[in-house]
């Protein structure tokens, strides 16, 4: 589901600079190339973001575990 999410990204930038060129209006920077990896770079993030949640919620959970562990051992 995250590639399909992704792809339309790419997809509507990609009409978007057509539309841009039919009008006339045209940026340097803004190419397919640009797209593509703007496309990357937003697709790596939210990978990234994903596992750092998941890290963070792994040692939360196991932090807690622990505490609670450690509670019921004392009583």
């Amino acid at each position: 589901m995250k590639k399909d999410i992704f792809t339309l990204l790419g997809g509507f930038l990609t009409a978007l600079l057509f539309f841009f060129g039919t009008i006339g209006i045209s940026f340097d920077w803004f190419t397919t190339e640009s797209i593509n990896a703007f496309v990357i770079v937003i697709s790596s993030f939210t990978a990234l973001a994903i596992n750092v949640y998941a890290v963070w919620k792994n040692t939360s959970v196991m932090k807690h575990l622990k505490e609670k562990k450690r509670k019921e051992e004392e009583e």
